[in-house]
């Protein structure tokens, strides 16, 4: 099989060069695999605010609201001077001052409407749960001193305290901690789009230069062996390089994600993969068929590559790119690639109504490889025939 081994002679000079892409995406994965979700959280805990609380009185009910708020804030000592508490708010050792003001009580159980001075951080997240602890203690209490009249506040801080107890768990559901363990090979099966085609693009490209040369191409209409031979080898020659790359690639992610490598999601991702590196292929030979000079392989090389890369979702998530750019990337089989995988990782079942958007978006993967394998097919008889 002289054609077949002259294919692989051309790999072997030009893998230096294809080594450099698979070296950067395995530093990528690297990188990855250290710095992946090490624990993923499996329920819910509340953080506490760091408030200051300031009381011109003491009655049982600003007691009550006390203990009723130390379940969510924790009370910070600040000096009740106005300096100090603009320097306790701007350092953050607070977020949020409580201010009681005299008569507050006696005007509150009267049926008055009377509210708490209250000087927060603006924008902060934190200090909602202390607004909804003010108002849910506060609103109850109004709706006993409106119902029950001369209600006591004694009375009235212990109804407060048993309604108050009440509180909802919250749990992470089973299949979100499952979805959340494929980050890693989702991040790796995106990142393995642009790695791949890097080095398809260059492989398959140096072996068509090479073969669509004048000289050779007339010397080798003059050798024994038939066009069909000729062609059937230098077909099986860029099969084997291809899948010998996709591989490698692949095989990788067993030893960065092993622990994850037997469940259907992956196996659909390591599917997704296979049916993308056949589109690549399809257009790293159209690209060989185009190029003309070897010095310009490296340039088309990053511009077919990375340009689809930024634009469909490998670098910045789809999420964040824009209607009108994700529109643009439809056009390539890197964006379908990219959109795969995003909704096989969000898989928690395997039904036919699950995994049809699935195979819809690897149809038309095969599509581009398709297509791009017969505009090559044209070119390529279209350059024999003016050889």
């Amino acid at each position: 099989m002289p054609v077949f081994r002259l294919c692989m002679k051309i790999i072997r000079k030009n893998l230096s060069s294809m080594m450099i892409y698979i070296a950067v995406f395995l530093i990528l994965a690297t990188l990855l695999s250290l710095n992946g979700t090490k624990t993923q959280e499996t329920g819910f805990s509340q953080v506490k605010t760091n408030i200051a609380f300031f009381s011109e009185e003491n009655s049982p009910l600003i007691d009550g609201f006390r203990s009723e708020l130390s379940k969510t804030a924790n009370f910070v000592e600040v000096p009740d001077e106005t300096e100090k508490l603009q320097d306790a708010l701007y350092f953050r050792s607070v977020t949020y001052i409580i201010r009681i003001p005299k008569g507050f009580t006696q005007s509150f159980m009267s049926g008055k409407n009377v509210q708490i001075e209250k000087t927060v951080v603006p924008n902060s997240t934190s200090n909602a749960y202390v607004d909804l602890t003010v108002n849910q203690y506060f609103n109850t209490a109004a709706l006993y001193v409106k119902t029950v009249p001369g209600i006591t506040q004694e009375n009235l801080v212990q109804h407060l305290k048993t309604d108050l107890e009440n509180s909802t768990s919250v749990a992470m559901a089973a299949d979100t901690k499952a979805n959340a363990n494929q980050d890693f090979s989702v991040y790796y099966f995106n990142y393995l789009s642009y790695a791949l085609s890097s080095v398809l693009v260059l492989g398959i490209s140096a072996i068509m230069l090479v073969f669509n040369d004048k000289n050779l191409s007339r010397r080798n209409f003059c050798s024994p062996l038939s066009a069909g031979k000729i062609n059937a080898q230098f077909i099986l020659a860029n099969l084997v390089f291809t899948f010998v790359c996709w591989a490698v690639m692949v095989g990788f992610c067993f030893l960065f994600d092993y622990r994850n490598m037997m469940i259907g999601n992956t196996a659909y991702l390591i599917l997704n993969s296979f049916v993308f590196t056949l589109s690549m292929s399809s257009i790293s030979f159209l690209i060989g068929n185009l190029m003309k000079e070897r010095s310009a392989i490296s340039a088309v090389c990053n511009v077919v590559t990375l340009g689809p890369c930024f634009i469909s979702g490998v670098f910045v998530p789809q999420e964040l790119l824009s209607p009108t750019v994700l529109k643009i990337a439809s056009f390539t089989p890197t964006y379908w690639y990219v959109k795969t995988n995003n909704q096989i990782a969000s898989l928690s079942s395997f039904s036919l109504s699950a995994l049809s958007p699935i195979y819809c978006n690897m149809i038309i993967e095969a599509g581009f490889a398709v297509a791009f394998f017969a505009v090559s097919m044209v070119v390529g008889k279209k350059k024999r025939m003016s050889n």
